[in-house]
């Protein structure tokens, strides 16, 4: 199996339960986020660790709506992305160490080579999710992310409330 296929593997596997209403807690494979335009979680495959992140989506040819990738920082710190040998067009939500998302980069285009700034550096948290979803559900910057590697004593949206 190529590395490509098991991330698309992964995801797929996850992808079963995205829909359901949101729990007070947090899984490893599941991101929420929430704001003044209400709630919605993604199963995510994660990616916190240097090879990981340099592979993220590349050569996925499809992914299950309310899924995507988490890339998950050591610390806040200026990011940029590109699109190289990425087939579909992505929204990028930047958030920083407390979840707070900062930027949202709408509809990257697929094979793009130019950067994709994170718009500050304090980002620690990338979310990767399918073109167009950040608009259509609202997700902006304000918007709260939770998800168990964001420091809990810390976090706009801790865990456990």
């Amino acid at each position: 199996m190529t590395k490509h296929t098991s991330i698309l593997a992964a995801i797929a596997m996850v992808a079963g339960l995205a829909t359901a209403p949101a729990l007070a807690g947090c899984n490893d494979d599941r991101v929420e986020l929430r704001g003044d335009w209400g709630s919605i979680r993604f199963r995510v495959a994660v990616a916190d660790e240097p090879r990981e992140r340099a592979q993220g989506l590349m050569h996925v040819e499809e992914m299950p709506r309310l899924t995507g990738m988490l890339f998950v920082y050591e610390r806040p710190q200026s990011v940029s992305f590109w699109m190289e040998n990425t087939l579909i067009p992505l929204d990028m939500i930047f958030a920083d160490e407390t979840g707070l998302v900062r930027h949202v980069h709408s509809n990257a285009v697929p094979l793009d080579r130019t950067p994709i700034p994170g718009g500050s550096d304090d980002i620690q948290y990338v979310l990767e999710i399918n073109g167009g979803l950040a608009e259509d559900f609202g997700i902006g910057a304000g918007t709260e992310l939770r998800h168990p590697s964001i420091a809990q004593d810390g976090a706009v949206w801790p865990c456990q409330e």
